[in-house]
């Protein structure tokens, strides 16, 4: 029978193994005694490699967390550090809260707790909560600015036509037709802005098709001087979405990417699934990840936080429409589209997903005619 001590103990190694933040605690030479689950999980090694390590040797690309480590056994005081970069094998780098225990009040029973909670799900939820924000006081500033445009533009229009009807030169219709011809572009170029005008026609699609699809569609623009590299999860079940919409959306994408790299260069279609994905608050049994990646100059710094507003383009001749479009239509699916870039790789992200509208969230099973794992295009 278990004594009162026994259940205790087996209880509080229950709570350790179940807490979802990392738990290590070191003795006073700063050597790992102990590490849960989560622990195990955020280092992607086994307790059994990881127990004797010195915290140098756990942390080695992290001095300010080291440092820390060390302040926590020297001055015996409880702290917390926020929001602290660390680099973790892989590389991986994210970002974290730690909160630093002393075990003892004796220097020579001294030990630490350390408890490291990841923030990368948190900031990025918050992220796209103010990105979605962000786009829908555009949208609804962008609406109110099309309606106040066109009510002008179609007088401007019609004074046209009548004025073209009264000329006594038929020479001089070429200035009225000049006046229509610029009043249809302009109306043309705010309806664009506006995005699309209908509700979504959704259907079981296959998203390897759509993206199949757009692949030959631009094979055929770019003469074969961009290779595509397609890295397909054949796992992913059939989606209920609109599929020209996605089409369109994924157009823009690889168009933009195409335009980015001008002339000799790679781009890569890839598709993943992700498990219990939160998009915008709503959190998701199964999402697929596309990611449109390409080797391009990269997207400057200073444009990174509005690419999807309408009418920013780094490009001379570019309208600023097209990834704008592309989150618009992405957002009626329910997803989202995100982007990182640096020079060399710009990758664009979007997440749709799977669990929507009845959709079967069996991750296990292939869907028919899914194209070939990874090939070369």
């Amino acid at each position: 029978m278990q004594t009162k001590n026994t259940a205790s103990a087996d209880l509080l190694q229950r709570i350790l193994d179940n807490l979802t933040h990392a738990v290590l605690m070191f003795d006073a030479d700063l050597r790992l005694t102990f590490i849960n689950p989560a622990g195990e999980m955020l280092f992607t090694v086994s307790a059994k490699r990881l127990i004797g390590l010195h915290a140098s040797e756990l942390l080695p690309a992290n001095s300010h967390l080291l440092d820390a480590i060390e302040q926590g056994i020297g001055d015996g005081h409880p702290f917390t550090e926020h929001e602290v970069n660390i680099t973790l094998p892989g590389p991986r780098h994210i970002t974290v809260d730690c909160t630093i225990t002393p075990l003892a009040s004796r220097p020579e029973e001294s030990g630490l707790l350390v408890e490291i909670q990841p923030l990368d799900r948190q900031l990025r939820i918050s992220r796209e909560g103010q990105q979605l924000i962000q786009q829908e006081t555009v949208r609804n500033l962008v609406r109110g600015l099309a309606h106040e445009i066109k009510n002008p533009l179609g007088g401007l229009r019609g004074a046209a036509q009548l004025l073209e009807r009264e000329l006594p030169d038929p020479g001089l219709k070429e200035y009225t037709n000049i006046i229509i011809g610029e009043a249809d572009r302009l109306r043309n170029l705010v309806n664009r802005m506006l995005g699309p005008n209908s509700l979504p026609h959704k259907e079981p699609i296959n998203i390897h098709q759509v993206l199949e699809h757009v692949r030959q569609l631009m094979n055929v623009e770019n003469h074969d001087e961009i290779t595509f590299i397609t890295d397909y999860d054949p796992s992913i079940p059939e989606m209920m979405a609109d599929r020209d919409q996605l089409i369109q959306a994924v157009l823009n994408i690889v168009r933009n990417a195409m335009q980015a790299i001008e002339r000799q260069g790679e781009i890569i279609l890839r598709t993943r699934a992700l498990r219990q994905f939160t998009i915008g608050g709503i959190r998701h049994k199964l999402v697929c990840r596309l990611e449109i990646i390409d080797n391009g100059p990269g997207i400057p710094e200073d444009m990174m936080e509005s690419i999807f507003f309408p009418m920013v383009t780094g490009r001379a001749d570019g309208t600023g429409l097209g990834l704008s479009i592309a989150q618009s239509l992405i957002s009626q699916q329910g997803g989202l589209i995100q982007c990182e870039s640096r020079p060399g790789r710009t990758r664009f992200s979007l997440l749709l997903p799977l669990d929507t509208g009845g959709s079967s969230t069996d991750f296990e099973q292939t869907p028919p005619h899914s194209p070939a794992l990874r090939h070369s295009a």
